[in-house]
């Protein structure tokens, strides 16, 4: 902090936004390089799931072919999709071992890697619950994603009450963080009812901000609507600003996450609050280049008149902004939740084929 006898220099505004406010930076990436980049902006957690997977193998062949090699042969008889899970892994335990000294610092708050279970287990609970024990065995500083899908929301307290922290994905409405949040709840009243320990857990639900924006420009343009330039792109800030006043309203004890971004405001709106921005690196350094003010605006409310017309227009939005929007069993149907399954589910196939190129080279470009 700046004092009037001494001048702090911020070595960006990202790093500016982690040491003059209790907002953290994650990384939106598992990559090494950009991670390391991330941590000196005070990035203090990151996270890895299929796409990035995909992302980081195929920049970095030259490095992952020949770990591709030793792993066929190490496990003869795995198939393309058990070493395609395996580098996710290995990807993972890498990126948090850069972050365990975070981590013991903070006790756990802090310093996880954020590690995705298989996007196409989203319909049974037992198959999330046992990936995720799995997965929390990786690292001590694992957090484990979990779809914010029916059966997730199941998975997610039982996991919660096994220990393991989770981090809501596949989420873009109030209902689903209010869902979230009740059964992390009730894992940690399970765990405290037989006294066991919650103090080091540290777990989120992420809001995919700028995914609810996408869905509802794809309805504005499918339905013919016509409203204000701009309003949109307000949407997921609008969903995001009242999740985090019901948060500290309640007491709930997990924080929340802005992930997907789109627009600086998926950033710039949220400074001050006691959460999670996760920007991909390449907007890492746009926000950075912004020059936009350091200043805490989570407090500052999101224009009535442009929440009225959103809701008047869009009914998806109205079911995003309301608390009873969505039942439980409807998460899975909602839009934004078919589209963002799709792509990751999408990603595991485009993984597998990375690694059959690998196990059964194509003999015509031979």
């Amino acid at each position: 902090m700046s004092t009037s006898s001494q001048r702090v220099t911020y070595r960006s505004l990202l790093h500016q936004m982690t040491q003059t406010t209790p907002t953290c930076l994650w990384n939106d990436s598992a990559a090494i390089d950009e991670l390391m980049r991330a941590i000196d902006d005070g990035a203090v957690g990151a996270t890895c799931n299929p796409v990035i997977a995909l992302s980081v193998l195929k920049k970095d062949m030259a490095t992952w072919r020949p770990r591709i090699e030793g792993l066929l042969k190490e496990r003869p008889t795995a198939t393309e999709d058990e070493i395609a899970w395996r580098l996710v892994e290995e990807l993972s335990i890498r990126a948090a071992k850069l972050l365990e000294p975070i981590f013991e610092e903070q006790s756990g708050r802090n310093g996880r890697l954020s590690i995705q279970t298989d996007p196409r287990l989203y319909r049974n609970p037992d198959a999330i619950l046992q990936q995720a024990v799995a997965f929390n065995k990786l690292a001590p500083n694992m957090i484990v994603k979990i779809p914010a899908t029916s059966a997730g929301i199941q998975a997610i307290e039982e996991a919660t009450y096994r220990g393991i922290s989770i981090n809501a994905t596949v989420s873009f409405t109030l209902p689903q963080c209010i869902a979230v949040a009740e059964a992390v709840e009730r894992g940690l009243r399970r765990r405290e009812k037989e006294g066991q320990d919650i103090s080091s857990m540290g777990p989120v639900c992420t809001i995919m901000v700028g995914r609810l924006d996408d869905w509802l420009k794809v309805l504005m343009e499918r339905e013919g609507i016509s409203i204000e330039p701009g309003h949109l792109d307000w949407a997921g800030v609008a969903v995001f600003k009242k999740a985090y006043q019901i948060y500290r309203e309640r007491g709930y004890r997990l924080r929340l996450l802005s992930a997907a971004f789109r627009n600086h405001m998926h950033w710039s709106e949220l400074i001050g609050a006691d959460a999670v921005i996760s920007p991909p690196y390449a907007w890492q350094q746009r926000l950075n280049a912004s020059g936009i003010e350091v200043k805490p605006r989570i407090g500052d409310p999101v224009d009535p008149n442009l929440v009225s017309q959103l809701v008047a227009h869009f009914p998806d939005f109205r079911r995003a902004y309301s608390e009873d929007g969505l039942t439980v069993q409807e998460f899975d149907s909602y839009g934004p939740t078919l589209r963002t399954l799709r792509q990751f589910i999408g990603a595991c196939a485009d993984l597998d084929a990375l690694v059959r190129d690998v196990m059964v080279p194509n003999p015509d470009l031979a």
